[in-house]
């Protein structure tokens, strides 16, 4: 047989519990005020701000990348352009450094070798 504490327990536990079930609920004296700031709206309009303002950096970004883009296509011609010159400059320096390139110049400008004899030939006026 359990101890009559046990028993007693239990007994009240019951009963208080069957109590509560029964319970009426209280009445509530005053409620909560309701408030006047529609802040579902005013969130909408935060996160339309927010989303223009995302757009509006991402389409600053794709300009500055066409512009990037732009740039680079205009500096890779003239990289070309560069080049082709400096190709035509160096063939150019390997032929003045030429011994007969520099002959061929030096006898258009009048010049004549050592030990040779310069010779003027004066057309007859015929």
């Amino acid at each position: 047989m359990p101890p009559r504490s046990h028993t007693a327990a239990a007994r009240n536990a019951r009963t208080s519990r069957s109590q509560h079930t029964h319970a009426r609920p209280r009445q509530v004296a005053q409620r909560l005020p309701i408030s006047k700031i529609g802040w579902d709206r005013k969130f909408r309009i935060v996160m339309l701000v927010v989303v223009g303002l995302v757009g509006w950096i991402g389409l600053r970004a794709g300009l500055a990348l066409v512009a990037a883009r732009s740039q680079a296509s205009q500096q890779a011609s003239l990289v070309t352009s560069l080049e082709r010159q400096h190709r035509q400059l160096a063939s150019q320096e390997r032929a003045l450094h030429q011994k007969a390139t520099i002959i061929r110049d030096a006898r258009q400008l009048g010049m004549v070798a050592a030990g040779e004899r310069a010779y003027v030939i004066v057309s007859s006026g015929r």
